[in-house]
């Protein structure tokens, strides 16, 4: 009997994984419009949201961000969608900075509010196929919206197959259970502790 090499066991066993992967696959039919919630600890939330808006803007879908948290400080995401391609991509910066920078809860709680009404609008317009809703997490955390009112308005609102993503650190259980997809990034090592500061292209 012919010994079988290694490239002829890897071959066998990778087709067998195929025909498991096909099977499984064929199953998956379905389509519908996402809650995407992307939190934890970790680097990466917004980053990866932004990378779903240029994926969307690839495909031509219309998309949007509003940003919560985030105030005046320039950013390479805002800049590149403005500049190229605000006729796919709304971009709305609403909140007014961290809020250890404007030490004005009664500002930010505004800031916030005024964030959720453009959000709400932009995810009302059936066109729109995906809105990020960047550092509502936060907002959400603080009570500066009502988690309970986010969940219920996403329910009752949102278009089928309108993509929402709402990122943030300490995304509220509430959010957690309602979401479609979740994602948690976990922080294992950060330069930041070793006296590195932001850079543009890894921060902003």
């Amino acid at each position: 009997m012919p010994e079988v090499s290694d490239a002829d066991r890897h071959r066998a066993k990778k087709a067998k994984i195929k025909v498991a992967r096909d099977r499984m696959m064929a199953t998956k039919t379905g389509e519908k419009g996402l809650v995407i919630v992307h939190t934890g600890t970790g680097k990466g939330k917004s980053s990866a949201a932004f990378g779903m808006i240029v994926r969307c803007i690839a495909h031509g879908m219309p998309s949007a961000v509003v940003q919560f948290i985030k105030g005046a400080m320039a950013t390479g995401e805002r800049d590149l969608i403005t500049a190229h391609f605000a006729h796919l991509c709304q971009f709305h910066t609403m909140g007014e900075g961290f809020t250890w920078e404007t030490q004005d809860k009664a500002r930010d709680i505004a800031a916030t509010h005024a964030a959720w009404d453009k959000a709400k609008a932009l995810i009302r317009d059936p066109d729109m196929r995906m809105v990020l809703l960047d550092e509502i997490n936060i907002a959400l955390r603080y009570d500066y919206l009502d988690v309970a009112e986010v969940i219920a308005f996403l329910r009752a609102e949102k278009p089928p197959m309108t993509h929402v993503v709402l990122t943030g650190r300490h995304a509220k259980p509430a959010l957690l259970e309602a979401a479609d997809l979740v994602t948690e990034m976990t922080l294992v090592k950060h330069p930041f502790r070793d006296g590195i500061k932001a850079q543009p292209g890894i921060e902003f």
